[in-house]
């Protein structure tokens, strides 16, 4: 018999998690997809799809809206870092984050999915990568059945997004991609439709505990 999952899901209106989205809506297996957010994501969604807006920032706008839920994914984050405060950065990616998760743990969701950033590490000397770090050790604290954080270097989008920055990168990127082998695969950047595709797919595949998917991980959940 297939797997029914009533999906729970905030981050929708961003790059990776629109595309996560889409395909968990088109997933006969998912009977219902509830997408949270403080706008309605602009896309024509089967009717297996229900939109609210909420106050992501007040978790008790929404831990209402949880009951019944099985699996909750997260792709919230603050787009480009350097163009906030640390302040504004650590409420979006780690208080609200964590509140969110701790409000689908007390619904009773036993898989939680994470879409954090390469080299996270809750001891480095980045404010960045610290503060991730931080982000994921707590949310192993509140003891999800199966909780999977997924670890993209470069995310790959169609058009630049962010400015000159980006635009050198995405450029320079695809020349770096062959001198990243070995334990520095996990450098390579992903395209932003295969990333939000892994996020959705990892849903349906085995697994329990705590697990860490890099790019390798990635390009086994979106083979054919």
């Amino acid at each position: 018999m297939a797997t029914v999952l009533r999906i729970i899901m905030i981050g929708a209106t961003g790059a990776v998690g629109g595309h996560a989205a889409r395909v968990l809506a088109a997933h006969s297996e998912v009977e219902q997809l509830t997408l949270l957010g403080r706008r309605p994501v602009d896309c024509d969604f089967g009717t297996n799809v229900v939109q609210h807006v909420v106050d992501l920032m007040d978790s008790m706008s929404y831990a209402k809206l949880l009951a019944g839920h099985t699996k909750a994914v997260c792709t919230v984050g603050v787009g480009e870092s350097s163009t906030v405060s640390k302040e504004t950065f650590v409420r979006v990616d780690k208080t609200l984050v964590l509140a969110f998760a701790k409000s689908c743990k007390e619904a009773g969701i036993e898989h939680f999915e994470l879409l954090g950033s390469v080299a996270t590490n809750p001891k480095s000397a980045s404010f960045y990568f610290r503060t991730k770090g931080e982000l994921v050790e707590g949310l192993k604290a509140l003891g999800f059945k199966r909780l999977s954080v997924f670890q993209p270097s470069m995310i790959l989008t169609p058009q630049n997004r962010y400015g000159l920055s980006q635009a050198v990168i995405l450029k320079t990127w695809p020349w770096l991609h062959p001198l990243l082998f070995g334990s520095l695969r996990k450098y390579r950047g992903i395209p932003v439709a295969r990333l939000g595709r892994a996020i959705a797919n990892n849903l349906f595949a085995p697994g329990s505990g705590f697990e860490v998917l890099h790019w390798d991980e990635f390009q086994t959940l979106t083979s054919e």
